[in-house]
């Protein structure tokens, strides 16, 4: 069961353009809010991994990851495409760098206690899976089956199950993490009273389909109805959840942190400069709103 820790905090996906929940995640371990001061943790795609690192408590290395190494052709390139079938080069981002070039601390890891879950989608039922970590070994493959998106990358397996991105199902995991009426139901999990939700776009965004669109054109999935179903659905189901959430946040249930104006990273994105300027903007509205942070906490 879960702790009686008030708040969840929830990390949306967006390949690259999370760099933005790295700024957030960054100052709040600088100001001493650590995956413990949370009721849960829920990370989908890129947002399992930038939850990685603050597990770990290492402040500063998912940005030095996306930065040092994001014209580097091993961890995303056409050539790893081709070779394995994933864009991201998911042995040199979950080995090589996750052991060699700048390692997790895994004993840290190990010892926090907070639930914490990985966002997937399982492809043959086309349902969202909230993939508890264990703190162990097998967390690489949950957190790879949260960040692998359609297309792009090779179903995972875990534990005899297919999966894909969790942005697929449940982009947003606020629903479940409060236990809202409709949302998934997750074992062992009391929901949280309250969710800080960190977004990686701004407030203006609506998405319009189109990766979605062109997956489906690949037919790639035709054997996946259900999951079919799920990427047909998507773009309506974000912006829904992004209104409901908004909703939520006016009766002060929820705090969202996002970036402030529109964001010009793209999912994939190799130029320095404008990561660089959406983790600062990532930091400055954690400071901005880190007193009413601290009174949800």
């Amino acid at each position: 069961m879960e702790s009686n820790k008030r708040a969840a905090l929830v990390l949306e996906g967006g390949g690259y353009k999370s760099i933005f929940e790295a700024g957030v995640l960054d100052v709040f371990m600088e100001n001493n809010i650590y995956t413990d001061s949370f009721a849960s943790i829920w990370g989908v795609s890129a947002g399992s991994l930038m939850s990685v690192s603050y597990r770990s408590r290492q402040i500063g290395r998912s940005m030095r990851i996306m930065l040092a190494l994001r014209d580097d052709p091993r961890m995303m390139s056409m050539k790893t495409f081709f070779e394995t079938g994933n864009y991201f080069g998911t042995d040199f981002m979950y080995n090589v760098v996750q052991n060699q070039i700048d390692p997790c601390d895994l004993d840290t890891f190990v010892k926090d206690t907070t639930p914490m879950y990985f966002v997937a989608t399982d492809v043959s039922f086309g349902t969202p899976a909230y993939l508890r970590s264990k703190a162990e070994m097998s967390d690489t493959d949950k957190a790879r089956a949260s960040a692998s998106m359609p297309v792009l990358s090779t179903m995972v397996e875990v534990d005899g199950h297919r999966y894909l991105d969790g942005g697929c199902s449940d982009e947003i995991p606020f629903a479940a993490a409060l236990g809202l009426e409709g949302a998934s139901k997750v074992p062992n999990r009391v929901p949280a009273e309250k969710a800080v939700v960190v977004l990686t776009s701004d407030k203006t965004y609506v998405n319009e389909g189109t990766l979605e669109d062109f997956a489906l054109k690949t037919h790639q999935y035709d054997g996946y109805p259900y999951f079919e179903q799920d990427l047909a659905t998507r773009a309506d189901r974000i912006n829904a959840q992004r209104k409901q959430l908004k909703e939520l946040a006016d009766t002060g249930k929820v705090i969202v942190l996002m970036p402030p104006e529109p964001v010009n990273v793209k999912t994939a994105e190799h130029e320095g400069l404008p990561l660089l300027n959406l983790y600062l903007e990532g930091r400055r509205e954690t400071e901005r709103h880190l007193e009413e942070i601290r009174e949800i906490l």
